[in-house]
């Protein structure tokens, strides 16, 4: 059986991977009388005099949606918010098994950018953060930026900032490896999605200098009419020479290639052209721009995929269990870039010296220690940053 029939199958037999639980005692008259009424109303009136409490006296400490409105579904498109519900639930158990985060699925049936930010805004009470989850761009960028403008709680869209923190993580390992310089390098970023800006930026913000972005039309240049708005903005921050011409044409010389884009757009060519000892994320899920075996045939030195099949995984699992215990630990009102930048070093320290290695460049997926780090120097960095509440 290949392991698409026996998810299916186990699906069917799970009917769903998470559930409620109840944490207080309600099996006799005095429970009832403190955990229900009469009992209740004096909480409720604490935190009508103070809606902080509400971390204090509820759940609300702890607890997360993962949204979606189903346009963007792990690689699989616009399948619609119910079709995305296996992935919030899996992401919702993520959160439980590695973060101990109460994590609840929340798909919403709407589009329209407006109308996903208002109904956000009104469940927000209910939560003490918020992560976004498999929204198509350009809305998803939007969404998130109106929301962390709007609401006192942490907003962060993981597709965007989860990856971009695991791709730096594992970048900053295998340049260790390969002894080159953060500032001198050469990096192209295919796949100019809601992904691929974040790393972009991302990896701008971290010191890297010369970066070049390219989507399914080419590089990405400045004054180009074919970008969206998030496109033209950051084609103003990337290829400050003004390369132009496709993906083949930004690889040539290059030291690192990132891809989150589409599967088998890379050849052999393309990787012998780039620069001595290369590294090579090809992310696409199911299928990686290039195959591991290829790249390497090629002269890669690391190559890094999306997929536990190959060695090097790069997964966002390693990100956001931690990283929102951390920010939920202190009660930080937001998610900044010091907090990010914290969290892909923690999860780059989590492989020692001596165990590193071209096919050994970050921690595993399950990797317990990692989550403790991340939760750890981000609730650290909230602090030193003045968004932490705790």
């Amino acid at each position: 059986m290949d392991i698409g029939k026996e998810s299916l199958q186990k699906h069917a037999e799970w009917k769903g991977k998470i559930e409620t639980k109840c944490r207080v005692p309600v099996g006799s008259r005095e429970d009832l009388m403190l955990a229900y009424t009469p009992g209740v109303a004096t909480p409720c009136l604490e935190i009508s005099k103070d809606v902080n409490k509400s971390f204090e006296l509820t759940r609300r400490w702890n607890t997360v949606p993962v949204i979606t409105d189903g346009t963007a579904i792990l690689g699989l498109g616009d399948i619609g918010p119910e079709a995305g519900m296996p992935v919030m639930e899996g992401k919702c158990a993520l959160f439980k098994a590695y973060g101990d985060v109460d994590a609840y699925p929340l798909c919403i049936k709407s589009k329209d950018t407006e109308d996903i930010i208002k109904t956000i805004k009104l469940l927000s009470g209910s939560f003490g953060g918020i992560n976004l989850e498999d929204i198509s761009a350009p809305r998803c960028f939007e969404i998130e930026t109106r929301l962390k403008q709007e609401l006192d709680i942490p907003v962060f869209h993981d597709d965007q900032h989860g990856t971009a923190i695991v791709i730096a993580a594992a970048l900053l390992n295998a340049l260790k490896l390969a002894k080159k310089d953060i500032g001198k390098i050469r990096v192209v970023v295919n796949g100019a999605g809601a992904a691929g800006i974040a790393i972009a930026k991302f990896l701008l913000s971290f010191g890297v200098k010369d970066l070049i972005s390219c989507d399914r039309f080419g590089i990405l240049c400045e004054g180009d009419p074919q970008l969206n708005p998030a496109q033209a903005e950051l084609a103003k921050l990337t290829n400050r020479t003004h390369m132009k011409g496709l993906l083949k044409d930004a690889m040539k010389g290059a030291d690192v290639f990132i891809g989150v884009s589409v599967g088998k757009c890379v050849t052999k060519e393309m990787v012998a052209s780039m620069a001595e000892r290369s590294i090579l994320f090809p992310c696409a899920n199911p299928i990686p721009e290039i195959t591991p075996e290829e790249a390497k045939e090629a002269g890669a030195y690391i190559v890094g995929t999306g997929s536990s099949q190959y060695p090097n995984q790069i997964n966002n699992v390693l990100v956001f269990p931690g990283l929102f215990r951390g920010a939920l630990d202190v009660r930080a009102s937001t998610v900044n870039d010091e907090m990010m930048k914290a969290a892909s070093r923690g999860i780059a320290g989590c492989v020692s010296p001596e165990e590193l290695s071209v096919d050994y460049i970050l921690p595993y997926a399950y990797d317990r220690k990692a989550h403790e780090t991340v939760a750890r120097e981000v609730a650290k960095t909230a602090r030193e940053t003045g968004v932490a509440k705790l």
